[in-house]
């Protein structure tokens, strides 16, 4: 489901490789099936490709949801992405076909339950059912993914009275706390009390129903931390962790997906009961397009870094659905399109769209098939995380297994502007091979940096292939003694800080200044700057005392992990000073500074 409201559930699926089989409610496991999952694929070994049925669901798009809000979502519906996918996207990676909110609702959003309490599917939305539905997904050899909220649905409880599947004496008085406190996103669900035995039973009953249908997929929704709520009551990592052992008894192999906008402070806990992660609230706009630049799109520039050293095999950083394939019915410029798919790409993020693929127009299709960005985000490369301040023009990098490095360039301002890319930044000098990515293109060898004119909101996308040398840098403690602290800054410890030591408390007109910064001549050197910041700060970066340029520094995820950003400084022949100020607001917390030996 979504951000604001229970109407507006989230949903995205679960994995397999076994067939179960429902007889008389019970699940039993066939023999073809246990051969068949004798050496399943590892899960989330990359980041999953796909399609969702939410963006589509939730748009007030003519023509889109007729019968409704979200009354898109229908099998026939699904059907027809089922076999688009398999068509135009599977050869390129694409796989999931994930089913997303109220497939066990009717349009005025009344929900179906078996007699234990478990989601069934509505019958006129899926009259074959939902194990027919995923049937049809497998046969086209894509896997099919599922949707599901965190906790006890409130119509399923049944005042206390519904029994629990193969949990003798059970029933939902025995699985939630006794004064029905609510949780999820949307408060639609009684938490479940997790110190009782029944309630595991539950989680159980529910996996096993997923399975047996054939689901390879579920996304689990709503979850907190996170999803605009806190507190206990919406704490639901136990919910979490409940499905993941779920799942390991099940049978069938199953990719958790979590969602949405979770805490970053429980990043361990998402990372060891989960596959993935939604660390954003929905990209779609609800509105009369799927998305739109201005409500969601472009917040992932600022949200994305402070998670970025948490995705990798087994685990990825979701940043939701992919709309960049329908033109006019995604809300975007072509532009948009390229720097949001762009964005998903080096971030690592799974692949899955949201659009009407039965209507993919011709510059939505190269983008979503493009080879070398899809293998780009697939192969064994890291996420890239921006090596410049989170400012207009912006910087993302990640430096490749083979030497290379992935290069992004954004122009997130509403204007054309030039993007440079300084070789200084990525940590060397002299000459480069570039190639974009985008345009399946070799641009020649490139000295010191690449500068791009860029449109609004538009961006290149580079495989840098340095052929210079590394560059030499002298560094200078935050913490050193001849530096000048002002207002509340002060030196801290630090246990990931060079030295061990920061200079914190730059609030509010606290000031840092480090002095006799040595160059041996006058010009414009990329300084590295290694600071802390839990979340995204800004700070006036001045040199002697002259004007100050104010760049937001993004967010390194907590206040106990160091990142680096790359400033252009114009210096003077011998001693100078550097300023970081505060001013009015809150600076991030300064580690240390890195200069270049030469400009």
């Amino acid at each position: 489901m979504r951000s604001s409201s229970y109407s507006v559930l989230p949903a995205r699926a679960l994995r397999t490789a076994v067939v179960l089989a429902l007889a008389a409610g019970a699940v039993t496991v066939a023999p073809a099936a246990r051969a068949a999952s004798a050496d399943p694929a590892p899960i989330a070994a990359k980041p999953y490709m796909g399609w969702s049925s939410w963006s589509m669901q939730s748009s007030k798009y003519p023509g889109l949801n007729p019968d409704g809000d979200y009354s898109y979502l229908t099998e026939a519906n699904v059907t027809k992405q089922t076999d688009a996918l398999a068509a135009k996207l599977k050869k390129f990676g694409y796989e999931y076909v994930n089913i997303d909110a109220g497939w066990w609702r009717d349009t005025t959003w009344k929900p179906e339950y078996d007699r234990y309490g478990r989601q069934q599917a509505d019958p006129k939305r899926f009259p074959s059912g939902m194990k027919a539905v995923a049937d049809r997904i497998h046969a086209k050899g894509l896997k099919a993914g599922i949707y599901l909220p965190a906790g006890l649905e409130k119509e399923a409880y049944n005042d206390g009275r519904t029994p629990i599947w193969n949990a003798d004496g059970c029933t939902t008085a025995d699985i939630v706390y006794g004064d029905l406190r609510t949780t999820n996103g949307w408060d639609s669900s009684y938490k479940l009390d997790f110190s009782r035995p029944c309630t595991q039973k539950y989680i159980d009953s529910q996996a096993q129903l997923i399975a047996g249908w054939g689901y390879d997929f579920l996304k689990l929704d709503g979850v907190g931390p996170g999803s605009g709520k806190s507190g206990d009551q919406y704490d639901n990592v136990a919910d979490v962790a409940a499905w993941h052992r779920a799942i390991a008894t099940s049978g069938r192999p199953i990719h958790l997906e979590v969602s949405w906008s979770l805490d970053i402070g429980h990043a361990a806990d998402w990372k060891k009961y989960s596959n993935g992660w939604r660390i954003d609230t929905d990209v779609e706009c609800y509105c009369n397009t799927l998305v739109s630049w201005e409500n969601s799109v472009d917040d992932r520039w600022d949200d994305a870094p402070g998670w970025t050293r948490h995705a990798g095999p087994g685990g990825w950083n979701d940043l939701d659905s992919l709309d960049v394939g329908n033109g006019a019915m995604d809300g975007l410029t072509k532009a948009e399109r390229q720097s949001y798919a762009t964005l998903w790409a080096i971030a690592k993020s799974p692949l899955y769209t949201g659009d009407d693929l039965t209507r993919l127009d011709s510059y939505g299709l190269s983008l979503l098939t493009n080879k070398e960005v899809i293998a780009l985000n697939q192969g064994g490369t890291p996420p890239a995380r921006p090596i410049t301040p989170s400012d207009p023009q912006q910087v993302w990098a990640a430096k490749n297994p083979d030497g290379s490095y992935t290069v992004a360039l954004f122009n997130l301002a509403d204007s054309p502007a030039a993007v440079s890319a300084s070789w200084a930044s990525l940590g060397f000098t002299g000459k480069a091979a570039v190639r974009d990515l985008w345009n399946h293109e070799n641009l020649g060898s490139f000295k010191d940096k690449v500068t791009e004119a860029l449109p609004a909101h538009g961006s290149r996308l580079f495989t840098v292939t340095p052929h210079g040398t590394a560059l030499a840098f002298t560094g200078y403690e935050a913490e050193a003694s001849g530096n000048t602290l002002g207002g509340n800054a002060s030196v801290a410890d630090c246990s990931a800080c060079s030295g061990g030591k920061k200079v914190g408390n730059l609030y509010l007109g606290g000031k840092l200044t480090v002095n006799d910064v040595v160059v041996p001549k006058a010009g414009t050197y990329q300084v590295k700057i290694a600071y802390v910041s839990g979340d995204a700060r800004s700070a006036a970066v001045s040199v002697n005392g002259g004007g100050a340029t104010h760049h937001k520094f993004p967010s390194t995820g907590d206040w106990s992990t160091v990142e680096t950003v790359s400033v252009p400084l114009t210096l003077k022949a011998g001693s100078n000073t550097i300023t970081f100020d505060s001013g009015n607001g809150y600076a991030p917390d300064i580690d240390r500074i890195d200069v270049p030996k030469s400009s």
